[in-house]
């Protein structure tokens, strides 16, 4: 399914290897998100990309100082890279969406939610594929759903799926 969402976008995707490597971090823990997405990049789907120096700079900033001002790895490289190359930034952590609105208020940033609601994947995956897309993002990757949007998931994914997404507020799984 991942490959069609991809494909139905009207950009391509650069993920830095930095990311790569902290989802390697989960492997022991039995995680398949970097095995999934090495499948990506060999598809030729995601390019795989690297933090130049003054990218550096800016993933330095994002990661030293103190806990409630920094990042982890993968936010710090991807606001970092998007930062460099004037590129939007899919970042889906309120914490990183909080600094990046604090230091980078330029930079556009996007959420996992706003692909996934775009018209062109809506066509290319249909209701149904659409749906399960969401349900998955927000079960198995904990989705969070910003607030403008949570009336559009459920719609999509239907009350009694949302009773099972635990990355959704308390009230909208008590409905």
């Amino acid at each position: 399914m991942a490959a069609a969402i991809i494909q139905a976008l009207p950009h391509r995707l650069q993920v830095v290897d930095i990311v790569l490597q902290e989802l390697e971090s989960g492997r022991p823990k039995g995680r398949l998100d970097a095995e999934l997405l090495r499948g990506l990049i060999n598809q030729g789907l995601i390019e795989l990309v690297s933090l130049g120096p003054p990218a550096e700079i800016h993933f330095e900033n994002l990661v030293v100082g103190p806990a409630e001002a920094t990042l982890d790895d993968g936010e710090a490289a991807t606001i970092a890279f998007a930062i460099e190359a004037n590129a939007i930034a899919i970042i889906d952590e309120r914490k990183a969406k909080r600094i990046c609105a604090q230091r980078h208020s330029s930079l556009v940033l996007r959420t996992t939610v706003d692909i996934l609601a775009g018209s062109s994947v809506g066509i290319a995956l249909g209701t149904t594929m659409l749906a399960d897309a969401l349900f998955n993002a927000l079960t198995h990757g904990r989705m969070r759903v910003a607030e403008d949007r949570l009336e559009w998931v459920v719609s999509q994914i239907g009350k009694e799926r949302a009773r099972q997404c635990e990355s959704l507020p308390r009230r909208i799984r008590n409905c």
